[in-house]
């Protein structure tokens, strides 16, 4: 049919001219709407698609690339408000690099995902701060730079655009702080160097984020957008629906203000009256925070080389290594490889299966999948870049359905586990010698198993199976799969995957493992880092809870323990996580009135919100459920029902945390409690100062090491004499004898109110 140009106007006012192909738009052409929008360029089969240029009736005005009625390559937005984004788009909405000027004259250059800043990008704000660093979803998160307007300057990681992680904040003045955030807050220990203090070098740790050490940014692209190089970035892939929404969200831009005074009475102190080249220069403090307040600060040399500031890691190039070097934790890439890329061959081939009742041959030793993993690939399996491996699962059908039991999505397992972000060793809590992988998301833990534990598990699992099933609130661990690779020289590895209880958006400020023995169960001080698991001795409190809250805890503790002893399994523990939360009245305590704070005030990330956090308020408030008002991110904990408390009526409760968060309040996840410090202080450190002996705490809760079956009197002597136990006191007939000792000391760490 030729071509030819022509004038129609439509029955609902719309009027379009230009080249027609029969009676529809094609070639070039002018389209006005009735509402006022019009449109003029390219055409195909009544369809924009080409280059062109769209007026809506609000004032929005777009020119560049269209396919299928969609804005769909590069071209600029001219918003009624005057932003004007330059840039790729993807069906109506930013994606890929561009460049956006608010009308506050705001500035973002960098990538885009389905309309939010996400990716690299960096952002400056009209009052002179600017950031530069990684976007998710709109918001400031992972590795980036701050730098504001008073020349201070943080280098660290984010978390929904507040400082969360591990950084270094250099302020105006000299001084330098290295330690951990979160949500905006200084929480955990780290390391002060007032200014004049010789302070360690930060070239490595800058360049990791190609910026330098003088805080001058370098973007690893032009700080203009190159028209070119966004063309051939973005190509025009489907072609899709008609007329194009001027309908555009923008997303705020988040707002970071910090102001610095002196940082602490101990550093203005301790520098008032001296002179340049006294010993000064040669004085840090190691610091502890809790939520932005100060509670431990430690005077140490500039010297100790003990907490030299190191780049975060990078990814590990893949090297030929040998088993030894990489079972023995050193370089164990290939083997995280192969965990990944075998969870996802199961996850993907058992999804697909209608989910029945499980069945007694599900628990038997025929209920295995086996695949083998060459290098090139094969006809079920892809290519990759790995060892040649053979896989073997057990039970998939039993772990399906108690994956489904915990509410976890396949689809979110799989990326969780075998993402792009792949998996982080961290080093064994225990003396077993395991290796242990962390999920990106530390939704789950990975392990690995000898033998003998993967016989005890198999064998638990039909009992397991069935008490998870009857206790929804079971505080046992929760097992998602159980695995096994063998490498083409002969060596087999043993993996479980389990519910990370410790995942959550609040800090874990101690982590405990309780057995209830009192002979050897201490951590020696020099050994104890921010994230080390102590033991019962080094437990110097005890904690009171809501009446219900603690009846329905040894509940459950009852029944657990009484299902380990069925199995005759001992020598379990209580993995126990606290968060602290910071007293109001410690505002006293630390600063003088009108006293100027070292605090950071943080504001809010959205528009128009100041609210500045200085020291947050004291209390855990507890209030009636409302289930859709609380925190619905998922988690190893998200099955359980959600607890009553006394204190409110018996009713369902939610935990409010100001300036934080309302958390659903689950048995062993999420709960209130006041811990009392029993111990004084000690006399021997003149130089630690505790400032505070009342705490309100958060407790995270579960029983661990369940794995170890004790049957033989060998065994149990064995077990005694590694908790220093007597012997005659635990018996193999009887394993109640365990769990009375373990739950007998419980009561006094959770003692009843009186």
């Amino acid at each position: 049919m030729d071509m030819r140009s022509g004038d129609r106007e439509f029955p609902n006012g719309d009027f379009y001219s230009g080249e027609v192909k029969g009676i529809i738009p094609n070639g070039k052409g002018k389209y006005a709407w009735s509402d006022g929008t019009i449109y003029e360029g390219d055409w195909d089969e009544g369809k924009i698609s080409g280059k062109g240029k769209l007026i809506w009736s609000s004032g929005a005005k777009y020119e560049g690339d269209f396919s299928g009625g969609y804005l769909h390559g590069f071209g600029t937005m001219t918003s009624p408000d005057e932003s004007v984004y330059s840039g790729a788009w993807r069906m109506n909405v930013r994606h890929g690099l561009g460049r956006k000027e608010y009308c506050n004259s705001d500035l973002y250059d960098g990538l885009w995902k389905e309309g939010l800043q996400d990716g690299r990008g960096s952002y400056s704000w009209t009052n002179g701060n600017r950031y530069i660093g990684n976007w998710k979803k709109g918001k400031m998160c992972e590795r980036g730079v701050m730098r504001w307007e008073n020349g201070d300057l943080y280098d660290g990681f984010w978390l929904n655009g507040f400082r969360h992680g591990s950084g270094v904040y250099k302020f105006a003045d000299g001084c330098l702080y290295y330690g951990t955030w979160s949500r905006g807050l200084k929480d955990g220990k780290g390391v002060f160097y007032p200014a004049g203090t010789k302070q360690p070098s930060l070239k490595k740790w800058c360049r990791s984020l190609e910026y330098d050490d003088t805080g001058k940014f370098v973007l690893s692209r032009s700080a203009s957008v190159n028209v070119e190089e966004l063309r051939s970035l973005n190509t025009v892939t489907q072609s899709l629906s008609v007329k194009t929404s001027a309908g555009e969200t923008t997303c705020d831009p988040p707002r970071d203000f910090t102001c610095h005074g002196p940082v602490s009475k101990s550093a203005r102190f301790s520098g008032s009256g001296q002179s340049e080249g006294q010993d000064k220069n040669r004085i840090v403090y190691e610091r502890e925070y809790m939520q932005g307040v100060l509670i431990r600060e430690t005077i140490m040399s500039s010297v100790d080389r003990s907490h030299k500031i190191k780049p975060p890691n990078r990814p590990r190039e893949v090297r030929a290594r040998s088993l030894m070097t990489f079972l023995r934790g050193e370089h164990n890439y290939y083997l995280m490889l192969n965990l990944q890329l075998g969870i996802r061959y199961t996850v993907g081939k058992i999804t697909p299966v209608p989910r029945r009742e499980v069945r007694a041959s599900d628990f038997g030793k025929n209920a295995r999948t086996k695949m083998f993993f060459p290098r090139d690939g094969s006809n079920f399996t892809p290519p990759h870049k790995s060892v040649d491996f053979a896989w073997k699962d057990y039970c998939p059908m039993v772990f399906r359905n108690l994956r489904q039991m915990f509410k976890l999505d396949a689809a979110e397992y799989m990326m969780s586990i075998c993402g792009d972000d792949g998996l982080t060793e961290i080093s064994s809590p225990g003396k077993s010698g395991s290796i242990f992988y962390l999920s990106h998301d530390d939704r789950f833990v990975i392990k690995t198993l000898k033998k003998s534990e993967l016989q005890v598990l198999l064998r638990m699992l039909p009992k397991y199976y069935e008490h998870v099933g009857d206790h929804e609130n079971t505080l046992i661990t929760k097992f998602f799969g159980v695995h096994r690779i063998t490498l083409k020289w002969g060596k087999k590895v043993r993996f479980v995957v389990m519910g990370n209880m410790f995942c959550t958006e609040l800090k874990i400020h101690r982590r405990y493992d309780l057995k209830g023995s009192t002979q050897g169960r201490f951590t020696e001080k020099i050994k104890i880092q921010e994230k080390t698991t102590l033991k019962d001795l080094d437990l110097a409190y005890e904690f009171h809870m809501d009446k219900l809250l603690r009846e329905a805890l040894f509940k459950q503790i009852y029944l657990d323990c009484s299902f380990l002893e069925s199995l005759n399994i001992i020598d379990y523990s209580l993995l126990l996580g606290l968060h602290f939360r910071a007293p109001g009245q410690l505002n006293d305590i630390l600063e003088p009135p009108n006293a100027m704070s070292d605090q950071e005030s943080v504001s809010s990330v959205d528009v128009g919100l100041t609210q500045e956090h200085s020291i947050p308020p004291k209390g855990l408030l507890l209030v009636t459920h409302e289930p859709n008002s609380v925190n619905t991110a998922p988690g190893p904990h998200i099955r359980g029902s959600t607890l009553r408390a006394f204190s409110v009526g018996e009713q369902e409760v939610d935990l409010i945390l100001p300036g934080t968060a309302r958390l659903r309040v689950q048995l062993g996840v999420n709960m209130p409690a006041q811990a009392h410090h029993k111990l004084i202080e000690d006399k021997e450190e003149s130089a630690t100062i505790e400032l505070f002996e009342v705490y309100d705490v958060v407790v995270y809760m579960g029983i661990i090491d369940i794995l170890q079956e004790y049957n033989t009197k060998k065994k149990v002597e064995h077990t005694c004499k590694s908790l220093q136990y007597d012997p005659m006191t635990i018996s193999v007939t009887e394993p109640s004898t365990y769990s009375k000792r373990f739950v007998n000391f419980l009561h006094k760490v959770f003692p009843e109110e009186r």
